[in-house]
């Protein structure tokens, strides 16, 4: 089993602008489709794939169990609720979304419970979001060396996560990035658009193709058809060694998201 390098995100994306987003995208040919439980979109993700006419066995779909299910009783009981949302028997990807230090469930718990959900066959491959080094050497402590598929963390040209990244591709885990774009910020960049100028392309297929070929997943999100069938173009764009190396100096820990109570301490 790996990760899927291409995928649609649904973040902040609920009703039907996300059901339109998700059939769009299934119709453009993904076939990956990231959702988590504290979207609450879940069921409109179901629905869409259901109407789509796409056969399960064609999708990868994935969701995040949310701090609240965090408990040893309530893990499972949650995820069962998200399977009946999406129509599905499974999840090909089941990840805990924050490492929520002190919100009364330690790690050893969540971790173990899910594990136990992958054992169930409710989940094809297990993976956390959004931890630090400490914490991801601790999640392979109690469920195993090579057990966790990926963990999904905020990076893009202005925030590329260069230890914890180098930590993850030593454990052989995929690094799946999100908010590519830092919010569209990365989109009206100077050097991003010179480069997308040189290859012809769009600053959005410059920074996805960046990602793409450090060897991360990217699961950029669009309401827009024309720009989902522009993100997934970025596979096919090429760049060299010179933009790589502009854009490696682009860093400037850019950080987007850090929710207190949520975010660990980042490295």
């Amino acid at each position: 089993m790996s990760i899927p390098s291409f995928g649609l995100g649904t973040f902040r994306l609920t009703g039907q602008a996300v059901i339109d987003s998700v059939k769009s995208a299934l119709e453009l040919g993904y076939r990956v489709i990231d959702t988590a439980q504290i979207y609450q979109n879940e069921a409109d993700v179901g629905q869409a794939i259901a109407e789509s006419g796409v056969k399960r066995d064609e999708l990868f779909i994935t969701t995040k169990i949310w701090v609240e299910n965090y408990a040893a009783d309530k893990l499972i009981p949650s995820l069962r609720d998200s399977l009946q949302k999406l129509r599905t028997d499974y999840v090909d990807l089941l990840l805990i979304h924050w490492p929520a230090p002190g919100n009364g469930v330690e790690l050893p718990e969540y971790m173990a419970a899910l594990a136990e959900a992958k054992k169930l066959g409710l989940t094809r491959q297990i993976g956390v979001s959004n931890f630090n080094i400490d914490l991801t050497r601790q999640a392979i402590e109690v469920v195993g060396k090579g057990e966790i598929a990926t963990n999904q963390i905020e990076l893009s040209p202005y925030l590329q996560n260069s230890k914890l990244t180098a930590f993850l591709k030593e454990q052989g885990i995929t690094v799946t990035s999100y908010m590519t774009l830092a919010y569209g910020k990365v989109l009206k960049d100077p050097v991003l658009a010179d480069i997308a100028a040189k290859h012809k392309a769009t600053v959005a297929q410059v920074a996805l193709a960046w990602a793409l070929q450090l060897g991360y997943a990217v699961i950029p999100s669009s309401t827009k058809r024309e720009n989902l069938a522009s993100n997934l173009l970025a596979r096919d764009l090429k760049l060299d060694a010179d933009d790589m190396a502009r854009i490696a100096k682009l860093e400037r820990n850019g950080r987007e998201v850090s929710p207190d109570g949520l975010a660990p301490i980042w490295d």
